[in-house]
């Protein structure tokens, strides 16, 4: 079906109310962007060239790099361009292939997560089975089908958001173009598709979140029947890092999504999204190497060996 649309052309107005700070949000920005990109290129490397990475959760762990690498760059150079000039503005197909890759790399961080979550349940719960579960073949595959997931969730929706009609305003006050905002510019019913997105949402989002907090609630009680405190400590040391980012990135994301958007303020909305668009993905990096031994090791081995060779 061939569809016609007033607008062909979107305006992105990110924090227009900000203006007296814009060199200090964009200097924040670019801050955040490099040490984002910085960090996570870094997990990813020690992972290929150190041996003693060579486990399931790191494994794991560079899948989620990825996922904050691929969301950052996606909205991140938008945004400096928003904040700098006061605005963007996107073709209408560009801003559906922007929410389409933020959808994607979103969706498959949050079944990510949950499979990481079931990995620390086995290591701790029941270690003796561990080798024998996460074995390559499983770890391939679950990050497989967490990305496949992801895809045809996003792309269900993309391809019903492609086929509203579109008829203005052209105006999005957000900074980039997420399912909501989006819809606000369409003349078409839109009841129905808040339905799907709301199935789809509880998909990727609260069922993953549900099967984290009862994999952490064994893990807790296993813990506490570790008769070392130092073994306690260890293991809470362990799962600390996993807990910090599934909080802030699992809240964030229910409150404005599992939410009805019209009970929310639209700053509240923006600050919000910047937390699990900017913020979570550097924090992932940080967490993961400052709080890890085995990434300190790697990190000065390799480091030693340049020094060597140069």
């Amino acid at each position: 079906m061939e569809l016609t649309n007033n607008i062909t052309s979107i305006i992105l107005l990110g924090f227009p109310n900000l203006q007296n700070f814009t060199f200090l949000l964009f200097s924040l920005l670019v801050i955040i962007y490099g040490g984002t990109i910085f960090g996570n290129l870094l997990i990813m490397s020690l992972y290929l060239l150190s041996s003693n990475l060579q486990s399931p959760m790191y494994f794991f762990i560079t899948q989620l790099s990825v996922c904050d690498i691929l969301v950052t760059t996606n909205i991140v150079p938008i945004l400096l361009h928003t904040v700098l000039y006061g605005g963007s503005t996107m073709t209408l197909i560009g801003c559906i292939i922007q929410f389409f890759v933020f959808g994607t790399s979103e969706a498959s961080e949050c079944l990510l997560l949950s499979v990481m979550s079931y990995d620390r349940y086995l290591a701790i719960c029941n270690p003796l089975r561990y080798n024998s579960i996460m074995n390559h073949t499983f770890c391939v595959t679950s990050v497989n089908m967490t990305w496949l997931v992801g895809f045809i969730v996003m792309l269900f929706d993309t391809i019903s958001i492609y086929n509203l009609h579109f008829c203005g305003p052209h105006v999005i006050d957000h900074f980039y173009c997420d399912f909501e905002p989006i819809l606000q510019l369409s003349c078409s019913d839109t009841s129905i598709f808040h339905k799907e997105v709301l199935i789809l949402g509880s998909l990727v989002i609260m069922v993953p979140f549900i099967i984290i907090g009862l994999s952490y609630v064994y893990i807790v009680i296993t813990i506490l029947k570790i008769p070392s405190n130092t073994g306690r400590h260890k293991a809470f040391s362990t799962c600390s890092s996993h807990l910090i980012v599934v909080s802030l990135f699992y809240g964030t994301l229910i409150i404005v999504y599992m939410f009805p958007p019209r009970g929310q303020s639209l700053i509240l909305s923006k600050i919000l999204s910047l937390m699990y668009t900017v913020v979570t993905p550097l924090l992932n990096p940080i967490i993961y190497t400052l709080r890890n031994k085995d990434f300190k090791e790697a990190f000065h081995k390799i480091h030693l060996f340049v020094q060597i060779f140069s």
